[in-house]
């Protein structure tokens, strides 16, 4: 007979996905801004682009204060997923194949994020 999940268990998993989500928009928020102020600062783009990176850098430092912890933990987590982000604006907007270190690097830092966020049963 399988087991069957408690309510504990449910909200354990609601959390992850949660917190989850929380770092990829984190971490999309924080690369974008840098990136339209790139596009200013080093590829004389409009001047305008630094409006939506500073409202983008401003929706960053906001999300980082709903994450649940201002622990060493949870910001080791969110640089995991902000390593995966980055890989994948390396991917979608620079237009770069993965490299087989790119994948092996972000499974990794993803396998690594999962033991530090995992449940302690020791």
């Amino acid at each position: 007979m399988l087991p069957i999940a408690d309510d504990d268990d449910i909200s354990d998993d609601l959390d992850v996905l949660v917190t989850t989500g929380l770092f990829l928009l984190t971490a999309v928020a924080e690369i974008l801004g840098c990136y339209l102020t790139e596009l200013v600062v080093k590829h004389q783009r409009p001047l305008w682009l630094l409006l939506p990176a500073a409202l983008s850098l401003a929706l960053f430092a906001w999300l980082l204060t709903l994450h649940p912890t201002a622990s060493g933990r949870v910001y080791a987590g969110y640089g995991a997923v902000y390593v995966a982000v980055a890989l994948m604006w390396l991917r979608l907007v620079d237009g770069a194949a993965f490299s087989g270190r790119d994948l092996l690097g972000a499974v990794v830092i993803l396998g690594g994020m999962g033991i530090l966020m995992g449940k302690s049963t020791l």
